[in-house]
């Protein structure tokens, strides 16, 4: 099988093939260097609760209860891949935002998630350096964190080292343009391989499109088929936190400061990352607004930020869709089938981190025939007309 795209998902979907004992080739110039450099890797299903997206949260809560699985194999040792269990915190800092995360706590009551309101003198027992205008904290027990560019580096090594008896694994460090047809006049017909950028072509039973935002420029794609994505900008920093300041948090917190939305996370290796930014402007540059509000926002809650060194700024495109759920799943064809031999596995968004097990196990079940219904939602042919999921079942922005 082909996996084209070297991003988490892409990289998930690899080694869970490998393990089974596919022969997978995972195509990318640049594994890892996208959407999957730049995320900060929190496993926050309920602090990533949003309103008007309850279809993701069964998903998002599944796939951070597979983590713990998923690294047994890929990494026993949860330092090899910055796996920290320690919890999160909401906080806000004026009248506004504790309305809004009193808001936001009856939706997770509703739904029934583990959060815990704390007074301001618990909240700062937990963190000793929250600011003064820090006025309403909630504890998010559940909510764990990994260090993305750690995970990757680990799934890239163990792909390199996976030798499986009749299977071969590798890594083509190219870009791929286009999809092969089984009828090469005939746009619904099965897929049976992919064309590299420098005109080779590599036969394949199955192609899992992985690609973030560039599978919507693949040549080759069925028809019928539509891949609303577009580009999502981010930025995020990270700074040095000083051996006078440490530790400078023992958990992730993310803010409502002003109405605007800030996350602080600490890393072991004593970096704290400052983000995210969400922008549609096209910049594919680090936003100087962007970085003034983080660092501004981020003082508000923890004012030592101001104490450290800033040692990265970085802007990447996370590949959105119209309803923000991913675009999972074979695509149906003109007779109602399944186009043979391609998956869709793209669109997560900002929950590619997070979704990256579940979204391994539901194309490795896939890979073996078996459909999982539960995830219709996600199919990545709902926004076809004749395939329109039911607005029941849609997720609005």
């Amino acid at each position: 099988m082909v996996v084209v795209g070297g991003g988490i998902i892409g990289l998930s979907i690899a080694w869970r093939a490998a393990q089974s004992g596919r022969s997978v080739r995972l195509i990318d110039p640049a594994p890892a260097q996208g959407a999957t450099f730049a995320a900060a890797g929190m496993l926050a299903p309920v602090s990533e609760f949003h309103y008007q997206e309850g279809a993701l949260l069964p998903a998002m809560l599944e796939s951070a209860a597979r983590y713990p699985d998923f690294l047994r194999d890929l990494a026993p040792a949860d330092g090899a891949v910055g796996y920290r269990r320690s919890e999160t915190l909401l906080v806000g800092v004026d009248q506004g935002d504790r309305q809004a995360l009193a808001d936001l706590h009856a939706a997770h009551r509703s739904a029934e998630l583990d959060v815990e309101a704390l007074t301001t003198w618990e909240a700062r027992d937990r963190e000793p350096l929250l600011g003064p205008r820090v006025t309403s904290a909630y504890r998010v027990p559940g909510d764990h964190q990994i260090d993305p560019r750690m995970m990757a580096a680990r799934l890239i090594d163990r792909l390199a080292d996976t030798a499986r008896p009749g299977g071969r694994v590798s890594i083509v460090r190219e870009q791929v343009v286009g999809l092969l047809r089984r009828d090469p006049v005939d746009p619904d017909s099965g897929v049976v391989g992919i064309r590299l950028a420098d005109g080779t072509t590599i036969g394949s039973a199955e192609v899992v499109i992985a690609n973030g935002v560039g599978a919507r420029t693949l040549d080759g794609l069925p028809r019928r088929l539509e891949l609303p994505l577009r580009p999502v900008y981010g930025d995020i920093l990270r700074l040095r936190v000083p051996d006078r300041l440490r530790p400078l948090l023992g958990t992730t917190v993310r803010a409502l400061v002003h109405g605007g939305s800030v996350y602080l996370v600490p890393r072991a290796d004593g970096t704290l990352v400052v983000g995210a930014t969400q922008r549609e402007d096209g910049m594919d540059a680090v936003s100087a607004g962007g970085v003034h509000r983080l660092l501004r926002d981020a003082q508000q809650v923890v004012p030592a930020v101001a104490e450290l060194p800033l040692i990265e700024a970085a802007g990447r495109a996370r590949p959105g869709t119209p309803d923000n759920a991913p675009l999972l799943g074979r695509v149906t064809g003109r007779d109602g089938g399944a186009v043979g031999g391609l998956i869709i596995a793209t669109g997560f968004f900002r929950h590619g981190v997070l979704l990256a097990p579940l979204a391994a196990d539901i194309t490795l079940r896939l890979l073996d025939g078996h459909a999982d219904h539960r995830w219709n939602a996600f199919r990545p042919d709902r926004f076809m007309p004749a395939n329109a999921v039911p607005t029941a079942e849609r997720i609005p922005r």
